[in-house]
């Protein structure tokens, strides 16, 4: 509820007058005229972009507690007894389980950078509904080829990372036409907080749905609601506000107003290596992403590890810190444009404070964690410092935006790229280092990532820019302007 008031707090509406045939009515007939309300079409991007990564993170997230009922099994009342019904995949190692989950970022690496050129070339609405489609259709086959074995499994989420790969690269291409200068941050962080919430409901109900239906439906209930988005996506969404045929006159003006060229234009790969600022959006991205990678994998066995928590439970609670982070992330986008627009702080320096900031919150929290006594400190710790990482997507995410514009879709092909080596790295390495779940195991993972963190911060705030680099600021097109 308080996610959906937030939400309706910057979704503007306005007022349309019309006739009996739908057409705006003129100036002089509109006070007689019925006055409908209409979102503006921005925000209804905005909204299907934020439920498209609900579902591709939901269906990202389900294996991480999926597996759990698929190695060591789980308890269930009959007659009024427990009865222990055990894991149908009991004899996968540690290590195997850690290439399951992995496998999936081996495939997701892949195809950031195509993702851009092709979302630059064929438009993102159509790659990022290639992306969502058929990470539904392997989730939905998940069931039938674990049953075939690990091996096929691993080959299974690694086609899987392919198809989920090419999302980012290709929502960013759409808000660098869908978004106006002054509300990057709000719009883009709108749509990516929906890879929280998407994780807040994948934990909770894959936990209720693998205790109740058994596992193999956990799979099919998030292929499902992928295929419906999928249907509503291609139905409602336009690729560039010129082709939304629903789009007001108004509304149109303004993203022309603030649009870039659409024009082809030839990368400039060996000035972006070189640049600085690139490589502060790279460094915070794959610090990042290792905390939230090493959390998305393991905190259901944390939870079950340290704080002994039954399946059901563990998916419940797991949850939350993606609730957390997706609320501040939400909020943190919402006020980062209004330091910017309001009280004119420079970009630059909203970008640092709240991307170094939640770093060293979330590195905090982590220490705590490590030296927590007790279960309610010890969720309370993990879920701040997953939470935390809401300040920092509002700071780096964004500022391909700002530094390059017309690149957006490449320059974040390039560091999500990067960003998912934690994501292929930290599952295998938590596998080798966590044997029986000790504490001490897991707090050498907690202190490794608070390290991490703190490393990402002191490079973002060293290099970081909020300002057009010079090789993005006049580039000449070689093909003719796209139509």
């Amino acid at each position: 509820f308080s996610f959906l008031m937030s939400a309706l707090s910057w979704m503007k509406y306005r007022p349309l007058a019309s006739d009996e045939n739908g057409e705006e009515a003129s100036e002089n007939e509109s006070s007689d005229a019925p006055v409908k309300w209409r979102m503006q079409r921005r925000h209804i991007v905005a909204l299907f972009a934020f439920l498209g990564f609900a579902n591709i993170y939901a269906m990202r997230a389900d294996l991480s507690v999926a597996i759990v009922q698929m190695t060591t099994g789980t308890t269930k009342v009959r007659d009024g007894s427990l009865s222990n019904l055990y894991g149908e995949f009991s004899t996968w190692s540690p290590m195997v389980q850690g290439a399951v989950l992995g496998s999936f970022f081996f495939g997701y690496i892949l195809t950031q950078i195509p993702g851009g050129f092709l979302s630059h070339r064929f438009g993102g609405k159509i790659v990022f509904l290639v992306g969502v489609f058929g990470t539904t259709v392997f989730t939905l086959l998940t069931p039938p080829f674990a049953k075939l074995g690990y091996v096929i499994l691993i080959i299974a989420r690694f086609v899987e990372g392919m198809f989920e790969g090419v999302t980012y690269p290709a929502m960013h291409v759409m808000w660098s036409h869908w978004a106006p200068t002054l509300e990057k941050t709000k719009l883009a962080t709108f749509a990516f907080s929906g890879s929280y919430f998407g994780t807040v409901v994948a934990m909770p109900l894959s936990g209720y749905i693998g205790h109740n239906l058994g596992w193999p439906f956990i799979f099919y209930f998030f292929g499902l609601a992928g295929l419906l988005w999928c249907y509503f996506w291609e139905k409602k969404i336009a690729d560039k506000p010129t082709s939304d045929a629903e789009i007001s006159t108004e509304e149109l003006t303004l993203l022309q107003r603030d649009a870039i060229s659409h024009n082809t234009y030839i990368v400039p790969w060996r000035f972006i290596i070189q640049s600085k600022p690139v490589w502060a959006v790279i460094a915070a991205h794959t610090c990042q992403n290792w905390g939230f990678y090493t959390m998305l994998t393991n905190l259901p066995k944390i939870l079950e590890d340290l704080a002994n928590y039954e399946l059901e439970k563990a998916g419940v609670v797991s949850g939350l810190p993606y609730f957390i982070m997706g609320a501040t992330l939400l909020w943190s986008g919402q006020f980062a444009d209004y330091l910017r627009k309001e009280k004119g702080w420079e970009t630059v320096k909203v970008r640092r404070y709240f991307c170094c900031g939640g770093f060293v919150l979330q590195a905090l929290c982590l220490i705590f964690a490590s030296l927590s006594k007790s279960t309610s400190l010890l969720v309370g710790s993990l879920t701040l410092s997953i939470g935390a990482g809401g300040f920092t997507w509002a700071g780096f995410s964004v500022n391909h935006l700002d530094i390059a514009p017309q690149f957006a879709g490449h320059l974040m092909g390039v560091s999500n790229t990067v960003a998912t080596l934690p994501g292929m790295i930290s599952p295998l390495l938590v596998g080798a280092m966590v044997v029986v779940g000790s504490a001490s195991e897991w707090n050498f993972i907690f202190y490794l990532c608070a390290g991490i963190y703190l490393i990402g911060a002191a490079i973002y705030w060293k290099w970081a820019s909020g300002e057009i680099e010079p090789w993005a600021a006049d580039q000449s097109p070689f093909i003719r302007e796209m139509q």
